[in-house]
């Protein structure tokens, strides 16, 4: 008995081994690849750093995937705990870039990073050795910052330990928006794609990362379809922004040449696409001071929001309608537009009660509806940061601290909702909120049915039996509950470590942002935060990104086993 345990759990690591040394071979590949774009700034010792994060990555990842090759393709239970332990050990190395460019800087070469434009005269500084640095890089010494900012980067969360982000090294800031990039479509989807492994075992992959509908019969085709598709709507997306933020006659915007404006531009289209949310710009978004460039972004995080599927049909078959018809996109619009009603009037009506939370100065040329300054702004401002959370973006142009409560919490069911499942946002999913509702209410009508009444149920375009309807009223139920204890176990951790500064919704919005893999902050997250707040934010972000099932079977698996 013992000898056949020790051969299933001997089998069961090669599988699981295996496949996590592809995911770091891929890592290692990206950090090869970052290795040319910090040469290329001319930034050497962050070319060191990635040299060396590259070549240790590699020789781990591919002495794994060497070592079992030959084991046999992963079953689900193996697939959830590759997803899991996939995710955690490529934020981990992903960490090691920024750890090592950190340590391999002078703090005079981190000084040089720093813009000759920017008001560095009240920004901290930080001790590096004997000296200090107003280059937010040094944060990346602690390797909890560097794990945080990884973890942050992969998930498509955006929360960031660097406060001033224009004073990272280029290369830094592209691995960030890098990352974000391909964490926004999936690593797993990413690795499929390039082993292009057939059979059941890329579809235990594919479905094990949170994703469920595919475009293909094929799991390899769907994947690099979607590639196909992001890679074509980031270009697009740079071009947008490109052209909005030269137009844009914000004082910020004139400023800057025509190289600074393109690197903006693909960071941003990077990772609002994927609905990730990292900035190169000082305050995310607000640093434009720029309807023009929210109203750019707004459409660039709705693609996000949708699903890769209806893409596919919109693109192929030019059937705009395939938007309407959607069960999810459909929703989603709505949720759109009827966030966005709620949220300027909670905001309007609450102007005189948040003095500085919006511009005194109209970003319109005439008055509107009799509105003054500050209550066009709070629309404004309203439109782009519900836009943003409901997709799960985290780009921010307005500071969401000095909202009223309401306004916050508001907010807090945006990201916890999230949008449509099968594309790039985090959060419960659309799909899964409208299930519970629908279930509940199918529940409740049972009641006055006799009891030999066929009853059915009708999701979207598809008609469930008895049984089909309970088993994914209880799946979708399960991941809802489970999701709403780890962000109320979560804030109140957060409300008691947080500080007297800020209030219960404070912490409520932060944690929900954490693990609705969001972005979006009320001041709380940052390189002063307490070490258990920063290490609980690691696992929220963690959970968040695979939908907490895989990460509740690999920790099982960790102790007990994979056995039954």
């Amino acid at each position: 008995m013992t000898d056949r345990s020790d051969g299933l759990l001997s089998a069961d690591l090669g599988i699981i081994a295996r496949d996590i040394g592809s995911l770091l071979l891929m890592e290692a590949g990206l950090m090869s690849f970052s290795v040319a774009v910090a040469l290329g700034f001319g930034e050497f010792h962050a070319a060191l750093g990635f040299l060396i994060a590259g070549g240790v990555t590699a020789a781990i990842g591919g002495f794994a995937n060497r070592r079992f090759a030959d084991a046999p393709n992963p079953r689900m239970k193996h697939g959830m705990v590759i997803a899991a332990g996939g995710w955690l050990t490529v934020a981990a190395f992903g960490a090691l870039p920024l750890f090592l460019a950190a340590w391999l800087t002078p703090p005079a070469v981190m000084d040089s990073f720093v813009p000759a434009a920017a008001d560095a005269a009240s920004w901290e500084p930080v001790a590096v050795g004997g000296t200090t640095t107003v280059s937010s890089l040094a944060y990346f010494r602690d390797p909890l910052h560097a794990f945080f900012e990884s973890m942050s980067g992969w998930t498509g969360s955006g929360l960031t330990m660097a406060i001033h982000e224009p004073s990272l090294p280029r290369a830094v800031q592209w691995w960030r928006s890098f990352i974000q990039w391909v964490g926004g479509v999936g690593v797993i989807v990413l690795t499929v794609s390039i082993l292009s492994r057939p059979g059941s075992g890329s579809y235990a992959l594919y479905q094990s990362e949170a994703r469920e509908e595919k475009i293909h019969p094929s799991v390899v085709s769907t994947v690099r379809t979607v590639w196909k598709l992001v890679v074509g709507y980031t270009l697009l997306a740079f071009a947008t922004l490109f052209a909005a933020v030269r137009a844009s006659e914000s004082a910020y915007a004139e400023s800057l040449s025509v190289g600074e404006t393109a690197w903006q531009a693909l960071n941003h289209a990077m990772t609002g696409l994927t609905t990730g949310g990292f900035s190169v710009t000082d305050n995310s978004i607000a640093t434009y001071n720029s309807a023009l460039v929210e109203a750019a972004l707004l459409p660039i995080m709705v693609l996000g929001a949708i699903a890769f599927p209806v893409h596919y049909v919109v693109l192929r078959d030019r059937r705009v309608r395939e938007l309407v018809d959607d069960l999810q996109t459909r929703w989603l619009l709505l949720l759109f537009g009827a966030g966005i009603a709620v949220l300027s009037i909670q905001n309007v009506l609450s102007v005189p009660a948040t003095a500085g939370a919006f511009s005194t100065g109209s970003f319109l040329p005439v008055s509107a509806l009799s509105l003054d300054a500050a209550q066009t702004d709070a629309i404004r401002d309203s439109t782009f940061q519900w836009v943003s959370a409901l997709s799960c973006t985290g780009f921010q142009s307005a500071p969401i601290g000095r909202w009223v409560a309401g306004a916050k919490v508001l907010v807090v069911g945006a990201m916890v909702l999230g949008g449509a499942a099968g594309s790039t946002v985090g959060g419960i999913k659309i799909v899964r909120g409208y299930t519970v509702a629908r279930g509940i209410v199918w529940q409740f009508s049972r009641v006055f049915l006799p009891k030999n009444a066929v009853v059915t149920a009708r999701i979207g375009d598809r008609t469930l039996d008895r049984e089909t309807m309970e088993r994914e009223f209880g799946e979708a139920a399960i991941v809802t509950l489970l999701w709403l204890l780890a962000l109320a176990v979560g804030s109140l951790v957060l409300v008691n470590v947080a500080g007297p500064e800020f209030t219960y919704a404070d912490a409520l919005f932060e944690v929900a942002s954490a693990q609705g893999n969001v972005g979006l902050s009320t001041g709380i997250t940052g390189p002063s935060m307490p070490p258990l707040a920063e290490g609980m934010f690691l696992f929220n972000m963690w959970i968040g990104r695979l939908e907490i099932i895989p990460v509740l079977v690999f920790l099982r698996a960790g102790i007990w086993g994979l056995n039954p």
